[in-house]
């Protein structure tokens, strides 16, 4: 089951809306969506912080960052877990994988995912490590956390404390934020 929600960072604290991904295909869809709930909150300034929490509970959770017009920071819990996600995809660019843009074919993220329409984020049985391969290459996408480490760091949850996090890490994220009861609201 996954859960996502958006943040906005307001002068009289934190707003939180829940959110369907379902219309969100790529980071820049999801990115002109936190900016939309940032200006919306905000009275129209979208130069605020705006962050976005995407959780599959005890598998993986993903937090990106939007400050104005400045480009989304990303931070994934476990990058082989979200790349057999649909939303992890949107998380896993080039970029934040360390490959050349345009490298790897396409599709072999989507490759990834689990194609029944669960969306469960289960690994493939066959699989013999915590990494997964993507089909086609010789790359892999490694298990673990990927990602700006110190994305949270300036409103108060430092790297150590944000690589400790496994499981309810968006809740205790919203407290370290000071979100934690706006976030409650929308879960």
């Amino acid at each position: 089951m996954y859960f996502a929600a958006l943040l906005a960072r307001t002068e009289d604290g934190w707003e939180a809306s829940d959110t369907e991904l379902d219309d969100v295909e790529t980071l820049s869809d999801l990115t002109e969506l936190a900016r939309e709930h940032a200006a919306g909150v905000t009275g129209g300034s979208d130069e605020e912080t705006a962050l976005v929490f995407i959780e599959q509970e005890d598998v993986w959770f993903g937090v990106v960052r939007v400050d104005g017009e400045e480009d989304p920071r990303i931070y994934v819990s476990d990058a082989a877990a979200a790349s057999r996600s649909s939303y992890g995809e949107i998380l896993l660019t080039d970029e934040l994988l360390g490959r050349e843009p345009g490298t790897a074919d396409e599709d072999d993220l989507e490759d990834l995912t689990d194609l029944d329409g669960t969306e469960d984020g289960e690994p493939d049985p066959e699989e013999d490590d915590d990494s997964a391969v993507i089909e086609g290459s010789s790359e892999a996408v490694p298990p673990g956390p990927l990602g700006d480490t110190r994305i949270l760091d300036d409103l108060g949850l430092s790297e150590k404390e944000l690589l400790s996090l496994h499981t309810d890490a968006l809740n205790e994220i919203a407290e370290a934020l000071g979100a934690s009861e706006v976030l409650e609201t929308v879960r």
